[in-house]
């Protein structure tokens, strides 16, 4: 059974891993036996350091600066990896950003910007990482959606139509690659505790509130929660999964949530 899960030895390219959820994802896949491509784009002190950190413990780790968006930059680092670490049997899409901005007030910059990040992005890393696996006939490409996948909320907008369209381009993908034994499926992350999310993990905060009672597991994600759903995506226990979007959120998505005065 564990032979299932194995992906030691494997190489597996995050982007937008220096922190946060790509960093905890890293950190899980490299703990099991991955060897860990770290990929940022605002400094190369950045990604040294989360290099550093996963190699104290004990992970295989290198670290590439590129930008995701231009596509000539990601051709020359995924020929670059290839060369120089070997080849890459698992891509996880994790780059992006947010603005919450309402609609009626964006600029069409800012929604450009968003959609180029978070939908244009992992199409183009997918289409040059994906040859290679399809010329070996082996490959795991993983699309980190959202819960905005599938769920609007205000100021988010272009965040949204970015991740609803991931999920559809996740589906798209495993539509044409499946043929070549390369599997395309999606985590849609819940409420994580990041450093992003410390200032409003206080009770009584409105939001925080509103999460744990909004969540049937009454509580924040761990980074760490993600661990699993990636090793699993990432081995052959997922072989003959395609096209799936896995969420991890606590539960969130198979609720329509409970009155304020229920316990």
């Amino acid at each position: 059974m564990t032979d299932l899960f194995d992906i030691k030895g494997k190489i597996a390219l995050i982007t937008g891993s220096t922190h946060g959820l790509g960093m905890a994802m890293a950190k899980g896949l490299g703990e099991a036996g991955a060897t860990i491509v770290v990929n940022g784009n605002s400094s190369q002190q950045k990604i040294d350091d989360a290099v550093k950190e996963l190699q104290s413990q004990g992970i295989n780790a290198v670290g590439y600066k590129f930008n995701v968006t231009n596509e000539q930059e990601v051709i020359t680092a995924v020929k670059k990896i290839e060369s120089e670490v070997g080849s890459i049997s698992i891509l996880i899409n994790n780059a992006g950003i947010i603005k919450r901005i309402p609609l009626i007030e964006m600029e069409v910059a800012d929604f450009k910007e968003v959609i180029d990040i978070d939908l244009v992005s992992p199409f183009i890393v997918s289409k040059h990482v994906a040859k290679g696996m399809i010329e070996r006939r082996q490959g795991k490409i993983i699309n980190i959606c959202s819960m905005m996948s599938e769920l609007g909320r205000n100021t988010v907008g272009a965040y949204a139509a970015a991740k609803g369209g991931l999920k559809m381009l996740t589906k798209n993908m495993a539509t044409e690659w499946a043929k070549y034994n390369v599997q395309i499926n999606g985590i849609g992350p819940g409420y994580f505790a990041t450093e992003q999310t410390k200032p409003i993990r206080v009770d009584g905060h409105p939001f925080n509130d509103f999460i744990i009672s909004r969540t049937p597991a009454a509580k924040w994600g761990d980074p760490s929660d993600l661990a699993g759903a990636a090793i699993f995506l990432s081995s052959k226990a997922s072989d003959f999964v395609n096209g799936h979007i896995l969420f991890v959120d606590g539960g969130i998505l198979a609720t329509i949530g409970k009155p304020s005065n229920e316990e």
